[in-house]
């Protein structure tokens, strides 16, 4: 494998957790960041976010990366996993207490509960087995940003999410630091995922520049709904996709992200099918809503019939 430059233009990822088999929401996703990192010429990473084991199924990884190479969406560096890289994480958080940015805290849910939720100020009135580490988020924190798909964001973070937790009090990373880490540490320009994740966001930028991190581009794609407007993930609908016949899924997709164009029955097989919608793919068809009810891309439960 060709040597990686320190500063690409375009360096984008897909990191699903492993908890259950590739589904059409996730794949529509994976073939999204692949074709925005294809069409800048930049390199597509693929990272395990494996930092939740009693949510993870066993195999699950093993099995969505095999399904991604079956689908032609290959990685352009070495798969990581995140519960390989504590020390990273471990290293960012002493930072953040040496500076007093960060802070142990013994609060409960039930402790928050009467405000919603949202620690401003520690309320832990016992003596719990663990503690957590929260961010300290300044009174009058606000985010914004402009999102590459979804336009103009800004979140008031002291009011409508406070102190976040970086590790929970059980021992496990937090996502919100862990993806942060991650990105830097592996050089990410521009991270391309689901809507759902788009609240995530200001949190991750307050982080970044509390360790003084460069904040990458992002580009958040609709989600792919049941009826319900519930996410695969959490839905009966999320059928797996069929590794063993991955064209009709492909297409499927490929109109899920607003693409047209695409002579659907010219190619016959998964490399001739992405080398055109590589050429085909315009970017400024995507959606830009947050969600897309998967009826509204497909009249069949299995997502994978044309």
């Amino acid at each position: 494998m060709p040597a990686m430059p320190d500063s690409p233009s375009y360096r984008g990822r897909f990191a699903p957790s492993p908890t259950g088999p590739l589904h059409f929401g996730s794949l529509t996703t994976a073939l999204g960041s692949w074709l925005l990192a294809r069409h800048a010429h930049g390199q597509w990473w693929v990272r395990v976010e494996d930092l939740d084991p009693p949510r993870e199924i066993e195999g699950a990884a093993a099995g969505q990366l095999a399904a991604l190479r079956a689908f032609g969406l290959h990685t352009d560096a070495p798969v990581e996993s995140q519960s390989q890289r504590g020390a990273l994480y471990q290293s960012a958080v002493d930072r953040l207490l040496d500076e007093g940015k960060a802070f142990l805290c013994q609060c409960s849910r039930s402790d928050l509960a009467a405000h919603d939720g949202i620690h401003h100020h520690c309320l832990g009135r016992g003596k719990r087995a663990g503690k957590a580490i929260r961010l300290r988020v300044p009174e009058g924190a606000r985010i914004s940003f402009v999102d590459g798909l979804q336009g103009s964001i800004t979140q008031d973070l002291w009011r409508d999410v406070g102190d976040f937790v970086l590790k929970r009090s059980d021992g496990l990373w937090a996502y919100q630091l862990a993806v942060v880490v991650d990105d830097a540490d592996q050089g990410m320009t521009d991270i391309v995922r689901g809507a759902d994740l788009l609240d995530s966001t200001p949190r991750q930028i307050l982080l970044q520049q509390a360790l003084e991190l460069t904040t990458p581009r992002y580009l958040h794609l609709p989600v792919i709904t049941d009826a319900g407007g519930n996410k695969l993930s959490k839905s009966s609908a999320a059928i797996p996709v069929d590794a063993l016949a991955p064209l009709p899924a492909l297409h499927a997709a490929w109109r899920a992200l607003g693409q047209t164009g695409l002579p659907g029955r010219a190619a016959n097989d998964v490399a001739s099918f992405l080398a055109i919608a590589r050429t085909c793919f315009a970017p400024a068809q995507l959606p830009r809503s947050r969600s897309i009810p998967l009826a509204a891309v497909h009249n069949e439960t299995d997502t994978n019939a044309v």
